[in-house]
């Protein structure tokens, strides 16, 4: 079978793990390969990536910035749902997995290359993710993963492999890592280690993005956030870039210690687990984006986008983002978007963020109907005792046969 491989594009990050797998992939398929970092706004230098690959001989190394494709095409569309997994999580490892993939499909028709790699666990939800992107995207291409392959099942293996192997095994000031983290432009994922047990809190040192809310700030800050067409545009005025537009809500969040989640979450493959989420700046785009779909999206279309949107979010989860289901919800959930266009203002304070104005061009909400005061001709408040009979017909006949059932 590994002679079959004659070369393999390689999701790499220049970590321990990954680097261990270049160098298995070297040793067990006798192949080409060339590695793929992406940069997705996770805020660390890519360059010692691009040594590490060299270091291993590897003429291919592709380094590519990816913040801005990463933003526009795939958390953007995502926000347009007011996506969140099991009702909480903004789903920022999820949404980042199928860009990747994509990118590691491309190089690999580009390259001529036979399979693709990644360093995904047996255990985790990121497996699944890579590999339904490429069934998806290249049904003929081959998928290494070797964690279910080699017989390294440990972290002394790992390491005793790394020694063996000459690959520079990197300590913290802890020694070795307390946790793993993921992070992207999006969120900070951590789990593992002194997480893993739900009943303990997290310490006070995994949190990478956002302040303790208790230490933030004493005095609130007011931002506006424009939209246009379901899309933030704007802060304060000044038009941003996707990527520039979450950088600077990630700063404002972090700052005000937004968008902590402690969370125990059901994986895709059948566990639960426990870690620690920061999306400083996604909290306050959900906040802000449901603030101008209030005044902007009729009843029935706010009530049905709230009930597609679990499914909506479960399909990214479990990895269906190229997916035939996913793809008819964007176009319903973007044909909602059309009118979603205006201004938000939104307070930051102490973790939380509260609309506090919203304004559009496009605003359903009509003052003239809802006053106290003397208002508008088209409402009759006679008319309200007519709905009001026709939607109690179908109680008044229940209550009357239960009446008469019980004696």
């Amino acid at each position: 079978m590994a002679n079959d491989i004659k070369k393999v594009v390689l999701a790499y990050s220049g970590g321990l793990d990954t680097s261990i797998i270049l160098k298995w992939l070297q040793e067990t398929y006798n192949c080409e390969v060339v590695t793929f970092t992406a940069d997705l706004g996770q805020g660390e230098e890519l360059e010692p990536a691009r040594k590490k690959a060299e270091m291993f001989g590897i003429k291919d190394i592709r380094i590519e910035d990816l913040r801005e494709e990463f933003v526009r095409d795939f958390v953007f569309p995502m926000f347009r749902a007011n996506a969140v997994y099991e009702g909480v999580y903004l789903l920022g490892t999820s949404i980042a997995r199928p860009l990747i993939s994509k990118r590691l499909i491309e190089i690999a028709q580009e390259t001529g290359a036979d399979a693709i790699a990644h360093g995904a666990t047996g255990k985790g939800n990121d497996q699944v993710r890579f590999e339904l992107t490429a069934n998806a995207l290249d049904p003929s291409i081959k998928v290494i993963a070797p964690w279910r392959e080699w017989d390294l099942r440990s972290r002394t293996a790992l390491l005793n492999y790394a020694e063996k192997n000459q690959i520079p095994i990197s300590k913290d000031k802890r020694g070795e890592a307390p946790f793993s983290v993921d992070a992207n432009l999006l969120h900070t994922s951590s789990e593992g280690m002194v997480l893993e047990d739900p009943a303990v809190p997290f310490p006070d040192y995994v949190p990478q993005r956002t302040v303790d809310p208790e230490q933030a700030p004493d005095t609130p800050e007011t931002i506006t956030i424009g939209f246009d067409k379901g899309d933030a545009v704007s802060i304060n005025g000044e038009k941003l870039s996707p990527a520039t537009l979450l950088t600077r809500l990630n700063e404002l969040g972090g700052k005000h210690g937004i968008g902590r989640l402690d969370l125990v979450e059901n994986r895709f493959v059948g566990m639960k687990s426990r870690g620690l989420y920061e999306t400083p700046g996604g909290t306050i785009l959900l906040v802000a984006h449901r603030g101008i779909e209030s005044i902007t999206l009729d009843r029935g279309e706010a009530h049905l986008k709230d009930e597609l949107m679990p499914k909506y979010a479960e399909l990214i989860y479990n990895g269906f983002w190229y997916s035939p289901e996913r793809e008819m919800l964007q176009a319903l959930i973007d044909k909602s978007q059309q009118f979603v266009s205006g201004e938000v203002t939104v307070k930051l304070y102490k973790g939380s963020a509260n609309v506090v104005a919203r304004t559009s061009p496009h605003s359903l909400y009509s003052e003239d109907l809802v006053t106290f005061e003397e208002g508008a001709v088209a409402y009759d408040h006679k008319d309200a005792e007519g709905f009001i009979r026709l939607n109690g017909l179908r109680l008044k006949t229940w209550a009357a046969r239960n009446a008469k059932a019980r004696g």
